[in-house]
């Protein structure tokens, strides 16, 4: 299977431009004296050292000798293409140019030599990425399902009253209808009245047991009328 030949015009333009300059190193290095091979070598010369001199740049955009070497290259390259365009008398170079074209191959070496083995560049770290924030779910407080009914916690007692010898405690009768007691409650008063009678002797009254307990009057009494 043939794969199909497509024409850059980019790489073209580069052939074409690169074949004229070539041409131009060579006129120059023959007209300065340079003849048979050593003619056709000086614009290779050229070109190798403006490539590498490039390619350093693209690795290493700070690298100065590359900038340098380059410029040096790509001077050489312009000067060769204007002075063969009829500014310069080929048939009678100047001293001074053919100086410049039998001192370049020992400049092309220290170029290219430098070039070669200049120090690659450190590459930079990439920095880590940062870790993505996790979102904690809290979770909501519990709600006990069951209320426990707390029992009123008990008053403390007081140091019984001592009694008076001969004379009872004034007993106020309960009254005839009994209010509804919780059953909690009637075991605190019976407790209060059994440690009353242990302390004093006596039954607990009506008022006493209000006063332990903290209760209405008619609750007491409803409560005094079922410890009886």
């Amino acid at each position: 299977m043939f794969r199909t030949l497509r024409l850059d015009p980019v790489l073209i333009q580069a052939v074409i431009a690169g074949a004229l300059s070539f041409a131009h190193l060579h006129d120059l290095a023959a007209a300065a004296g340079q003849d048979g091979w050593k003619a056709w070598a000086y614009p290779v010369s050229v070109d190798l050292l403006l490539v590498a001199a490039w390619r350093r740049m693209r690795q290493d955009s700070g690298n100065r000798d590359a900038w340098l070497w380059f410029a040096i290259a790509l001077t050489a390259s312009l000067g060769a293409n204007v002075a063969t365009a009829g500014l310069l008398d080929m048939q009678d170079v100047p001293d001074w140019l053919r100086i410049l074209v039998a001192g370049w191959p020992a400049l092309a070496f220290l170029g290219g030599t430098l070039l070669a083995h200049a120090p690659a560049p450190t590459p930079k770290p990439e920095p880590e990425p940062e870790p993505e924030p996790v979102e904690e779910e809290i979770a909501p407080a519990s709600v006990p399902d069951v209320i426990v009914e707390r029992a009123p916690e008990p008053v403390p007692e007081l140091p019984p009253a001592a009694p008076v010898p001969g004379e009872a405690p004034p007993q106020v009768a309960p009254s005839a209808s009994a209010a509804p007691v919780p059953p909690a409650l009637l075991d605190h008063a019976r407790k209060i009245a059994d440690a009353h009678r242990a302390q004093t002797g006596v039954p607990i009254d009506v008022t006493t047991l209000r006063n332990r307990l903290g209760v209405p009057a008619a609750l007491a009494d409803s409560i005094a009328l079922q410890l009886t």
